[in-house]
């Protein structure tokens, strides 16, 4: 749990028990003097007071804090320590537009998703925030965020540049020493697409998550801070796309394990210029049934 909110619930909840014993009507103690007992700034005084007032709890009318009501233990807040981290984070919220189909231009209300996700709401608006960069969410006018929608013409841009990327890193992979990690890796990876074509007539969806764990894994051996921020974007429109013909998915995904496994082929053959091409050919699939699904949900 960030540090600010543990100490902004700690300071509440002990705020509630230095209003033990008051009555309705009764003052609160002054910011500054809430400041020194709590042991906090005054910006955290504000925001404890701020959420007693929006809870009914006390008034606010300038200096005045009036005792609106006795709290309850219900009133209190959990000291909560099991949030998840940004990247479990990333993934529920990826696995979410993907199982649920979230539209376009769906609002995404903060504090809805953060009880959902279980993070603070400042980690998911950093969140939100880091993805309104690549255009994929906006803040709404009135507060809170929307999930947009994707063009033709966004699709084809993406997918350019991600074959810049994904070529250079699986090229990368051929020049590696066996020693490397990456390789245990990759034979892992190769083995979990065996064993996901085995079942694929009823585990087809679980694909996604492998797909962004492969293409992740050869990116990853390109140390460069860009790549790693391009990644997410890739994930959101690529393995999680929420407008693809899920009518289509089975086949779609049985026929990309195939092309990995060539991928995979040509690296483990350290036959870079046959790598590269897997990859094109790949890659240049994903981008037709990108641009399909749009034209299908006429966003192209």
């Amino acid at each position: 749990m960030a540090r600010t909110d543990a100490r902004f619930r700690a300071a509440y909840n002990q705020t509630l028990d230095q209003m033990v014993g008051l009555s309705p009507g009764d003052d609160l103690p002054s910011e500054l003097k809430l400041a020194e007992v709590l042991k906090v700034s005054r910006t955290v005084v504000r925001a404890v007071l701020k959420r007693l007032s929006e809870a009914g709890i006390i008034g606010l009318d300038g200096r005045s804090k009036p005792l609106l009501r006795a709290a309850t233990e219900t009133d209190r807040l959990p000291e909560r320590e099991d949030y998840i981290s940004l990247r479990e984070l990333e993934g529920r919220f990826l696995d979410w537009v993907l199982r649920f189909d979230v539209p376009a231009d769906t609002p995404l209300n903060v504090a809805q998703l953060a009880k959902q996700f279980s993070v603070p709401p400042h980690l998911l608006q950093e969140f939100l925030a880091s993805l309104g960069h690549f255009g994929l969410v906006e803040r709404r006018p009135r507060g809170g965020w929307r999930l947009l929608g994707f063009t033709a013409d966004y699709a084809v841009e993406l997918s350019e540049f991600r074959t810049l990327l994904e070529v250079n890193a699986a090229r990368t992979v051929t020049r590696l020493p066996e020693t490397h990690p990456v390789w245990a890796a990759i034979d892992a990876l190769d083995r979990e697409h065996v064993q996901l074509l085995a079942r694929i007539d009823t585990d087809f969806r679980d694909f996604s998550r492998l797909d962004e764990t492969f293409h992740g894994t050869i990116n990853a051996v390109v140390k460069n801070r860009f790549v790693t921020d391009f990644q997410k974007v890739i994930s959101l429109i690529f393995h999680y796309h929420y407008q693809w013909d899920k009518q289509l998915e089975r086949d779609r995904n049985k026929a990309a394990i195939g092309e990995h496994r060539r991928i995979i082929a040509a690296m483990r053959s350290r036959d870079a210029d046959a790598a590269q091409a897997a990859v094109q050919a790949h890659l240049a699939t994903s981008k037709e049934t990108l641009i399909a699904s749009l034209r299908v949900n006429h966003l192209g």
